[in-house]
């Protein structure tokens, strides 16, 4: 899943893209008002959270202007001003949640959680394709019930096969979810990382669950379809 954090301040901006990507999301960020609408516009994005206050354009100026373009995915704004009006105008707006500063980043994950399971995107805590059963909560991937270590980036790549079971998937869109808005497309690393996820899984299996589709990207196909 991908996430666009709108946040002016660096050192949080950074603590958070670390820490979401840590759990495996794909994570763009924008220090200002202006460049964070361009790109809310331009990709699509599972969740924002976005700052109130930014330069150039502030938080309340883009969420109603996402609204008014209609994006639904859920906001979480991120304000250190804690007046009931504040959190009321926001919601008002369209916001689905709202942070005040200072916050534990265990905090923000339970509310990240919270709007994914009530918005667009159906958040299961563990995906089942096969033998393979990945675990959402302790971001382990078990086979047959024998666990397989994967990289973060190992992991949102067959979390986002997983969840497009069946599906064929671009390379573009595999870019845009699983990495981040500074990815070059032109690279091979999309197939590096799909190739060492198939030695991870598919290695000693007679029918195979990722599929290339020449010219276009991969399908994961599960055993009995």
């Amino acid at each position: 899943m991908r996430i666009l954090v709108v946040e002016d301040e660096k050192r949080l901006a950074s603590y958070l893209k670390k820490g979401l990507e840590e759990n495996h999301f794909a994570v763009d960020v924008s220090h200002d008002g202006e460049e964070g609408l361009f790109m809310l516009n331009t990709n699509e994005y599972d969740l924002v959270i976005l700052d109130i206050l930014l330069p150039k354009k502030t938080g309340l100026e883009i969420l109603l202007a996402a609204r008014k373009n209609g994006k639904s995915m859920p906001i979480l704004l991120l304000t250190a001003k804690d007046a009931v009006e504040d959190k009321a105008h926001g919601l008002d707006l369209g916001a689905d949640d709202y942070l005040i500063k200072p916050f534990s980043f265990i905090e923000l994950m339970a509310r990240i959680r919270a709007l994914i399971r009530r918005g667009k995107v159906h958040y299961q805590t563990r995906l089942t394709v096969a033998d393979l059963s990945l675990d959402m909560v302790a971001h382990r991937l078990y086979q047959n019930e024998q666990p397989i270590d994967l990289t973060n980036k190992e992991f949102a790549l067959l979390e986002f096969f997983m969840r497009n079971l069946n599906t064929v998937l671009t390379r573009t869109q595999i870019a845009e979810h699983v990495w981040d808005y500074n990815f070059d497309s032109f690279t091979n690393v999309i197939d590096v990382f799909v190739n060492r996820l198939r030695n991870k899984i598919d290695k000693n299996r007679t029918h195979k669950l990722i599929h290339t589709i020449k010219g276009v990207g991969y399908v994961m196909k599960d055993e009995n379809s």
